[in-house]
């Protein structure tokens, strides 16, 4: 059996929204998930503001990462690697997390490993439920992403099904939310009244459901608008607006839609695992729809613990953990953030394994061994 120890041992950094998270995991076994969250300063917004988001990056990052090596029990030179999100993302607030990844990893004289936001969320499930299955349909909410991806590898080929063509699910849950005075951000809140209320009293619409719809795309822009109009016309007639059942029938709307449309893509394309993730995934009416839903089509579920659906270090860590073992490319010291990473790019290898010399010998362009043996972290 072989010994966790020989497992790689990489920590990751999570920039691309709000949550400045650092996680370590050692092979698929998580051994510290730390997150500083700046949702209060953005909160008197109604909704995240950039700025403000890199600033509270900024203040956190390092003391987010001394504390997720304490809590990990292990020393910053033991690490095999850094993962860092590298799009998609604010750009700002991604800049933030590849800049200090870049750092650490040059004063370690460790291995820079970019990753996409996106196939790190599929990735994050091996925490919990152990190796993705080759393929896994993956279904994405997000307050910024709302799509269905087929992984048949997770560090090289992650291929999109579908995407919502306007508002994210997440969006949509803030908007609703704001309409209906409950705060932000939208989603726990709503979960929350909608528990108390009826999901069958509104005949809310279900976007791009019909004959002739894209079969895996997704859209929330109609439902939100009716949802809104609805509520606009009972406060003009002077009549009180039921929250929870406007709250249960609006949920039901996009959680019917996402998991009809999950489950159909595992079954056209022939695959028996559908994973979700992201912060919506956190919701507890999608969990249980899902599950009833598979099991009724004979599809296997995973879904990580909320904690782990919304964005974190532990994810970066898990995808970086699978680039070492699997002898993925490391990324280049010019690694730059791109706020549109196409989903396409699990990682953002180096251009090249070997460059000319100045002399013209080609040497490993292997940047563990560029910095020279002695790390100048103390």
């Amino acid at each position: 059996m072989a010994d966790p120890r020989d497992e790689p041992l990489v920590l990751g950094i999570e920039t691309s929204c709000d949550e400045t998270g650092v996680g370590i995991v050692r092979g698929t076994t998580l051994l510290a998930d730390a997150v500083a969250s700046s949702v209060d300063e953005h909160a008197r917004f109604g909704g995240v503001v950039p700025e403000v988001a890199s600033r509270a990056h900024l203040e956190a990052m390092a003391p987010t990462i001394e504390r997720a090596l304490k809590e990990a029990g292990v020393s910053a030179k033991d690490l095999d690697g850094i993962a860092v999100t590298a799009g998609p993302g604010l750009a700002g607030a991604l800049l933030v997390g590849v800049s200090a990844a870049k750092a650490y990893a040059y004063a370690l004289g460790k291995p820079l490993y970019g990753v996409n936001h996106l196939a790190s969320h599929i990735c994050v499930d091996q925490l919990e439920h152990g190796p993705l299955p080759e393929p896994t349909m993956a279904l994405l909410v997000s307050g910024g992403h709302s799509s269905l991806l087929l992984s048949t590898d997770i560090t090289a080929d992650v291929r999109p099904m579908g995407a919502t063509i306007d508002d994210a699910a997440g969006e949509a849950f803030d908007k609703i939310a704001r309409v209906l005075n409950l705060g932000f951000p939208g989603g726990p809140v709503i979960d929350r009244y909608a528990r108390e209320g009826d999901p069958a009293a509104i005949a809310f619409p279900r976007g791009l459901t019909g004959p002739r719809d894209p079969a895996y795309d997704f859209s929330f822009s109609g439902l939100k608008t009716a949802v809104a109009r609805w509520i606009e016309a009972r406060r003009a007639a002077g009549e009180e607006v039921p929250v929870r059942d406007v709250a249960a029938s609006f949920q039901e709307a996009v959680v019917d839609v996402l998991t009809r449309k999950a489950v159909r893509a595992c079954k056209d394309a022939g695959v028996d695992h559908l994973m979700i993730g992201g912060g919506v995934a956190a919701n507890s009416r999608l969990r249980a729809l899902a599950q009833e839903r598979c099991e009724a089509a004979g599809v296997r579920l995973r879904v990580p613990r909320p904690k782990l659906c919304t964005d974190n270090g532990a994810m970066v860590a898990a995808l970086g953990a699978e680039m070492v073992r699997r002898n993925r490319a490391a990324s280049d010291w010019d690694l730059s953030a791109d706020s549109s990473l196409p989903v396409t790019d699990p990682h953002v290898p180096g251009a090249a394994q070997t460059r000319p010399h100045a002399h013209g010998h080609s040497h490993s362009h292997d940047h563990v061994h560029e910095v020279g043996e002695e790390n100048l972290y103390s």
